[in-house]
């Protein structure tokens, strides 16, 4: 029997409809938690669809976990501890251990900010990242 699972994620002007997080304060609309639904040991990987103007809200760093980020479709901005950059359609983004980032997607947008959020470390993942560290206190930097 071979190892493979299939799921399909749907065209990408239907990812503004699932619902998901890894906890209940960081879940809402426009988010999937692949890794919930696919047995993934050692990669990880969220779906992310923003409405022009939403932003996370929120700061994050990961202990243990680098993050890629691959922009797929519309505008939008993330900051890395005290850098502010532009991102896209093709935009790429690896963020390493100890980076605060944030993002947003541009307030004057025509269409949703979608991303691929592809995160692994040296161990097997849990089922929420327990390496996070959230930051609401401290203030977006747009």
């Amino acid at each position: 029997m071979s190892d493979y699972q299939v799921a399909q994620l749907g065209a990408l002007d239907e990812w503004r409809d699932f619902v998901g997080g890894f906890r209940p304060e960081t879940t809402k609309a426009g988010r999937r938690v692949v890794d919930h639904e696919l047995p993934l040991r050692w990669i990880g990987m969220t779906a992310n669809a923003m409405a022009p103007g939403e932003e996370a809200g929120y700061w994050h760093a990961h202990s243990r976990d680098e993050e890629l980020y691959v922009f797929l479709a519309g505008r939008g901005q993330m900051a890395l501890d005290d850098e502010v950059v532009d991102v896209g359609p093709g935009t790429t983004v690896r963020v390493g251990t100890g980076v605060r980032r944030t993002w947003r997607c541009a307030p004057d947008g025509a269409e949703l900010l979608r991303w691929l959020c592809i995160r692994a470390g040296p161990n097997e993942l849990t089922r929420v990242a327990d390496d996070a560290t959230p930051d609401r206190e401290s203030p977006m930097p747009w």
